[in-house]
């Protein structure tokens, strides 16, 4: 590979750390509000970094080479290690007294907007390090969908671009005018913050709460400033706003954009959408009733805490109302099921996404018809989108990457002295970046600070993995790739 493209990686590293270490003088300032001694750590880290970074933009100043696929593979691998290491500063020299891979894990799981946490005592937490935590996932969740929407399809390791959207009219198109788009994406992306920071204050949350928790829940992310999480606020109607946003927050975002910004009614015909709107309200409902029939709880709360924690794992948040690993076996293998399913593609949610789920379908189906009628021709479909063998072939290698990805996980996880369930939720949670596993250890009711350092290393690596669509990241470890 030629110099110029780890040069322009670099650069491009580079200059994302900048931007994240002005970030750190936000939750320096309500420190210093505050009168908590932490915001010398932020306004350290910042000058620290933002100046490691500066360094490295102007030594890495020059002609840019011709944007490739092999250049995107390397930005984009590049470009989340780096950001997850400058964010991890903060949480590494904090109050907090963590050790590197504590705060390596913290960053990883913010950015990734996957909510797991190594930090205990959250009540009682430094109120600006609550707040990074909270900035990471808002962040993280831009970069997200700015991922999942115009670098993914690029590199052809996912993305809906691969089914354009039909339309007459070219204009329509939501990648006719990237910065056009970029714009409405950004302005829905902080108006359903906003929205969702005031319904908060409202029904009870103090503002900064308030803020943490919005921030936190339309980027999907998970994080509380709460040990308890939203089962702190002991609110049927905040679950029910949470659980509005989370679900929101789990649609495409050009289909959001399109809808709000052009009134395109069409395009909430998406398919992805009906199959995860479909499996959400079936699985919540299953939950609901169990919880009514079984438990004995009543309806409206039954209903409320079933849609809640269904959404919330769907779309990879991980809030939590209530320790579920109580209700119920049926209400743990639920939960363990959902943790793999996911929300949609070109939102901020993980997993392995409903439009996988339909292609997969269509294609065993076109295989079994074969099998029967050897001669016919049966095209797999995604609406009404012929969809191409490479689709298929890059669907079906996710899927096998990601379920043998995390055999070896939970392999690797057992060698290291982890009980059968720790092992696999640990790595299916991290893979789905949904935030909490299954267990005593690192159920909704527990964390992850109890892990050891080689375990919360290789979950930073999975959460990794899972949330650049996993051949991004296996791409780049082939010796083909570095060849020239």
């Amino acid at each position: 590979m030629h110099a110029p493209l780890y040069q322009t990686a670099i650069n491009i590293a580079a200059k994302a750390a900048f931007y994240l270490s002005l970030a750190m003088l936000l939750p320096a300032a309500v420190d210093l509000f505050y009168g908590h001694p932490n915001w010398r750590v932020f306004a350290g880290s910042a000058f620290a970094t933002g100046g490691l970074s500066l360094l490295a933009i102007a030594a890495t100043q020059g002609g840019s080479p011709l944007f490739s696929r092999k250049m995107g593979f390397l930005v984009v691998n590049l470009l989340w290690i780096v950001v997850s290491l400058v964010g991890a500063v903060p949480f590494w020299l904090s109050s907090l007294k963590l050790d590197f891979a504590k705060a390596f894990f913290e960053s990883v799981s913010g950015i990734t907007t996957t909510g797991s946490t190594v930090i205990s005592g959250l009540d009682h937490a430094p109120p600006g390090i609550l707040l990074w935590r909270s900035v990471l996932h808002w962040l993280g969740g831009i970069g997200i969908v700015a991922l999942g929407l115009f670098v993914m399809p690029y590199l052809r390791v996912g993305g809906m671009s691969f089914f354009k959207m039909e339309s007459s009219d070219t204009t329509e198109k939501p990648f006719a005018r990237i910065v056009t788009f970029t714009r409405a994406f950004i302005l829905i992306y902080v108006v359903m913050t906003v929205t969702c920071t005031i319904i908060f204050s409202y029904l009870g949350m103090s503002r900064f709460d308030a803020i943490n928790h919005a921030m936190s829940t339309v980027a999907t992310g998970g994080f509380s400033t709460h040990d308890a999480s939203l089962g702190y606020f002991n609110s049927l109607p905040i679950l029910w706003v949470a659980t509005f946003f989370m679900t929101l927050s789990s649609l495409p975002f050009s289909v959001l954009i399109l809808f709000i910004v052009r009134g395109r009614l069409d395009t909430l015909k998406d398919p992805q959408i009906i199959v995860f709107l479909s499996y959400l309200t079936a699985l919540a409902i299953a939950a609901s009733l169990y919880q009514r029939i079984v438990n004995g709880v009543s309806a409206h709360e039954a209903l409320a805490h079933g849609f809640f924690t269904v959404s919330s794992i769907l779309s990879t948040t991980g809030f939590a109302s209530d320790d579920y690993m109580l209700w119920g076996e049926f209400i743990v293998a639920l939960a363990f099921a959902a943790t793999f399913m996911g929300g949609c593609s070109g939102s901020t949610a993980g997993g392995m996404k409903a439009y996988r789920f339909i292609i997969i379908f269509n294609s065993i189906r076109a295989g079994l018809f074969k099998l029967i009628y050897p001669n016919a021709v049966h095209t797999v479909r995604y609406g009404k989108t012929l969809v191409d063998i490479d689709v298929q072939r890059t669907v079906f290698m996710f899927f096998t990457a990601y379920m043998f990805i995390w055999a070896f996980g939970s392999l690797a996880m057992g060698a290291m002295g982890y009980d059968l369930v720790t092992a696999v939720s640990a790595v299916a949670t991290a893979l789905s970046n949904v935030g909490a596993g299954l267990g005593p250890i690192i159920g909704p009711a527990g964390n992850f600070s109890t892990l050891t350092d080689p375990a919360l290393y290789l979950l930073s690596l999975m959460m990794l993995l899972g949330r650049l669509e996993i051949l991004t990241v296996l791409v780049i470890l082939t010796p083909l790739f570095w060849r020239d």
